[in-house]
């Protein structure tokens, strides 16, 4: 069975029982009863209609936060990576070391100058960007160290390579909008059941209820925007810089 159609038929068995025991006590009270006495349940359920609202509306800027904090820590260590590949190469031969230093600089320089457009505008990586990585292994894992100093500085490069592509591949993963659809529907129906039942306690057209409806509406709004603004890491206004890649490679003109 779809997990779709148990989550609809939780939803609707929900709604049936709630509305029969509503019915079957409404059959049992008698006519003498005077609901003015009783208290009004209206006033009570948006309350807690806004407060659930309110609850997964932070859950979710929380949660689009996280990630684009993951994704910026990231490109930080991928950097990080990059530069200390390219300064522990000293122990190399001259000939050896200016050429992984050269790949490493390629490199910088596609992520930051194409490969960062195509993740904003298609949510992937490049595969020049895979191309040039490959490289940069290839130079650090197929030089044979000629001395003991050359052969303690070969492991640790081979690892901040590893480093390289693992942050890569959590970059491109973090490329692309993380949020789910089912939850967008969740969050914009919620908008429209939160904001809807604002009518339901009778506003008036007094200047001071209708400017609070209004601000109400627009605040929901702009935390919708924010949410869909963060959910896009490397996209969007609020989003993860190379920043690193400047900090750690200056003498390269990345337009930083």
């Amino acid at each position: 069975m779809s997990e779709w159609l148990v989550l609809s038929l939780a939803m609707a068995a929900a709604c049936a029982v709630v509305l029969s025991i509503a019915f079957f006590n409404h059959r049992r009270i008698g006519e003498d009863d005077d609901p003015n006495e009783t208290p009004d349940v209206i006033e009570y359920m948006t309350m807690m209609i806004g407060v659930i609202y309110a609850i997964v509306l932070g859950l979710a800027i929380a949660g689009v936060w996280e990630g684009r904090g993951a994704a910026q820590e990231y490109v930080r260590q991928e950097a990080q990576a990059l530069h200390e590949i390219s300064v522990r190469s000293e122990v190399y031969p001259a000939e050896v070391r200016a050429r992984i230093r050269s790949d490493v600089d390629a490199y910088v320089t596609h992520v930051v100058g194409t490969e960062w457009a195509v993740m904003a505008d298609e949510g992937e990586l490049t595969a020049r960007g895979a191309e040039l990585l490959e490289r940069v292994r290839r130079d650090v894992t197929d030089y044979v160290p000629q001395t003991d100093h050359e052969g303690q500085a070969y492991q640790p490069l081979v690892d901040q390579v590893a480093v390289v592509d693992d942050m890569r591949s959590a970059r491109g993963d973090s490329a692309g909008a993380t949020m789910p659809g089912v939850v967008w529907f969740g969050l914009i129906a919620g908008a429209l059941v939160t904001v809807g039942l604002i009518f339901t306690l009778q506003i008036r057209r007094s200047f001071r209820e209708m400017l609070l409806a209004g601000l109400f509406s627009a605040l929901i709004a702009f935390l919708l925007f924010l949410i869909w603004d963060f959910d896009a890491p490397f996209g969007r206004g609020i989003s993860a810089t190379a920043e690193p890649f400047f900090q750690q490679f200056p003498r390269l003109d990345l337009g930083g």
